[in-house]
């Protein structure tokens, strides 16, 4: 099947999906790279909190050009914002935080996710390839929800949703949505539930480039 059947969204039109589903009041840590998004796409009459690994809580969006400092990043060294109300402190105090179940989302990158909630998100496995495990291992499982933001194949053409993961493992049946450029997808005993597919891409299509099972649920 040809891969023109496929529609993605961009990374900014996932970060917006994302951001649309987190509830009002919630203690949130967006990953390194693709999560960072997020923040700019909460809505202004919510009140979300942003955590970052470290040492920054009540993060708001990125700053406009030419307003940065350098000396307020989050743990991807960008330049954020405080918003009103916001805390920077230890890292060993963030870390408290992540391990002790008091950030009810993480929003995480990912390499793999298996239909058992499995994550990969820290090492290919490959040779030449630099690990990068991070506060990962402490979110993936810290967190009451992690949600896994990427896009849905690699460079190659491989699916990033499988059935078992082959890369090193960051955490196991921690993942709890995965957020891609195809689509919306629930973990379940059954495979990944799908919540929304988008542009019109049907069920058949996306499952033609997914190594994993996918499946509507139906309405009880």
């Amino acid at each position: 099947m040809s891969l023109s059947l496929l529609k993605p969204i961009t990374r900014n039109e996932i970060a917006q999906k994302i951001a649309s589903v987190i509830p009002e009041g919630s203690y949130v840590n967006l990953g390194i790279g693709m999560p960072t998004l997020v923040a700019n796409y909460l809505p202004e009459d919510k009140e979300i909190f942003l955590h970052s690994e470290n040492g920054i809580l009540g993060m708001g969006p990125a700053p406009e050009k030419g307003l940065e400092d350098w000396d307020l990043i989050n743990a991807g060294k960008q330049p954020v914002t405080l918003l009103p109300g916001g805390a920077f402190f230890h890292q060993a105090d963030s870390f408290a935080m992540m391990r002790g179940g008091h950030l009810d989302i993480a929003v995480l990158g990912a390499f793999q996710v298996s239909q058992s909630g499995d994550l990969a998100s820290w090492h290919t496995g490959e040779p030449q390839s630099i690990p990068a495990v991070g506060g990962a291992m402490d979110l993936a499982v810290g967190a009451k929800k992690t949600y896994v933001m990427m896009e849905h194949l690699t460079k190659e053409g491989v699916s990033k949703l499988v059935k078992q993961c082959t890369y090193p493992l960051t955490g196991l049946g921690c993942v709890a949505m995965v957020f891609t450029d195809l689509g919306i997808f629930e973990i379940t005993p059954q495979g990944f539930a799908v919540q929304e597919l988008f542009n019109g891409m049907s069920l058949e299509s996306v499952q033609a480039f997914t190594d994993a099972t996918l499946y509507i649920p139906t309405s009880s």
